[in-house]
């Protein structure tokens, strides 16, 4: 993939990788700053779930347009609205905006990842199509550990701002790089063989020229409906119940039209793969975000320490896939998932012991190593699972709903542990002087977020436990 032909291409696509996930990985690290300077660490659910929500819309407009018209299109648009979110929020002068900075480039976010994927499709030829995939996980890896502890340098001497407007500016170079190649290898709205040079695109079928507008209004919906919740979420009044309610309307018929049958009951084979990974991700998201603000604020950690505790789960995260990736593991893929999801339910539970002022911090890093070593193993192995129970036809399809499960049960449960820490005093803690910790201290608002998720995984443990299909697939 990096031989003359292909290396401005595999350059330039990894490198929007890595500065997206060094964006994703920053941000948990700086935002307790940012959302306690704005004055609104009510909201600092919010803040990360807004995000996951317009990216749901942004996933199913990316893989329709992509295959109506090539990938190039969705790809710059979905940078595009990426650094204009990062603009906003970094320019921000109040939560508000923030938080409408954080939906913007959740929408390009969510448009950018689909299309690449097409571009690898697309572009590269099958024998180097592994390799390439491989190389956007090990994009992540650097991120992973390093990206808290600079963010944390950057947000203490620089301000926290800089961890949002640096990254449009490091963007450029990879596009540059990119655009060029994947106009002549991926553009156009026919499929193409995987690495030869671009061609003339074809007529296209009647039936092939549109969207399908249901699936559209059916993303809408979903991220529609996961934002009114929020909204409710974070505005704990009666009258919330109205968008609650009108957001619960839209989420059912969505979820039921882009995710496959029988997927919220836990049927057996595809429809427990889709689900799990829900429950792992929306665990494991739900209780990540809250962890730096209760390493701040709670133990008077600077945010170059509190990235610290982060900084450990990219290593053990790509051992965990690693070891699911072995030939000789494989007939004990689904014993070695629920093993996964246990080491994230344990971690989950252990952290918040550091509320206690006896327990030393140190024990966060240790357990979130082994908790990220456990979401390696599930993860990794619901995407090998998921292609292993679908048809060839409908792999694109289920790869959708996969996603979708990620990010709307993050979402979700990223608004409901808001709710939870808002309604028990958790806006308060914004308060806190920065030289004492506890100084407003309010540690039942973080054991209610934290405590609920570990429910959360222990039911994605047993979900594993209905993983295994004999013959069907979907």
């Amino acid at each position: 993939m990096l031989g003359r032909s292909y290396r401005a291409l595999s350059v330039g696509i990894v490198s929007v990788v890595l500065l997206i996930a060094f964006e994703a990985t920053a941000v948990g690290t700086a935002m307790p700053v940012a959302a306690r300077e704005l004055d609104g660490i009510s909201a600092y659910g919010f803040a990360f779930s807004a995000y996951f929500t317009t990216s749901l819309f942004g996933m199913v407009l990316a893989g329709q347009w992509s295959d109506l018209r090539g990938p190039l299109g969705s790809l710059t648009t979905g940078i595009g609205a990426f650094a204009v979110g990062l603009l906003l929020s970094g320019t921000a002068g109040v939560m508000g905006l923030f938080v409408l900075g954080r939906a913007v480039q959740g929408l390009g976010g969510g448009m950018v990842i689909v299309a690449l994927y097409v571009v690898v499709g697309r572009a590269y030829p099958e024998r180097l199509q592994p390799a390439i995939m491989a190389a956007f996980a090990a994009g992540w890896v650097l991120p992973t550990v390093v990206g808290p502890l600079a963010a944390g340098a950057v947000t203490e001497h620089l301000g926290w701002r800089w961890v949002f407007v640096g990254i449009p500016v490091l963007v450029v170079l990879p596009l540059v790089l990119a655009l060029p190649q994947i106009r002549r290898r991926a553009s156009g709205p026919v499929e193409g063989s995987a690495g030869e040079s671009a061609r003339e695109p074809t007529e296209a079928p009647a039936a092939a020229v549109s969207f399908d507008r249901r699936r559209i209004r059916l993303a809408f919906g979903i991220s529609l409906g996961a934002g009114l919740l929020q909204y409710a979420a974070q505005d704990l009044r009666w009258l919330s119940l109205v968008p609650a309610l009108a957001g619960v309307g839209l989420l059912v018929p969505a979820v039921l039209g882009l995710l496959p049958r029988g997927t919220y009951r836990a049927v057996r084979g595809l429809p427990s793969v889709v689900l799990l990974r829900g429950l792992a991700a929306g665990a494991f998201v739900g209780a990540e975000a809250f962890m730096p603000l209760m390493l701040v604020t709670q133990r008077g950690l600077s945010p170059t320490q509190a990235g610290f505790s982060l900084a450990v789960s990219g290593g053990s995260w790509a051992l965990g896939s690693w070891v699911q990736s072995r030939a000789r593991v494989e007939p004990y893929r689904e014993r070695l998932m629920t093993v996964g999801m246990v080491l994230v339910a344990v971690a989950i539970a252990v952290v918040p012991s550091v509320l206690i002022e006896t327990v030393p911090v140190w024990t966060v890093p240790v357990a979130w190593a082994f908790g990220c070593f456990g979401m390696g193993l599930v993860i990794s192995s619901t995407s090998v699972l998921l292609l292993k129970l679908s048809v060839p036809d409908q792999a694109g399809t289920n790869s959708a709903a996969l996603q979708i499960s990620d990010g709307l049960s993050n979402a979700l449960l990223l608004a409901a542990g808001g709710a939870a820490f808002a309604a028990l005093g958790g806006g308060a803690v914004g308060h806190a002087a920065t030289t004492a910790a506890g100084a407003a201290s309010h540690p039942e608002a973080f054991a209610a977020v934290f405590l609920p998720m570990v429910g959360v995984a222990l039911v994605g443990a047993w979900v594993t436990t209905r993983l295994r299909v004999d013959t069907e697939r979907y």
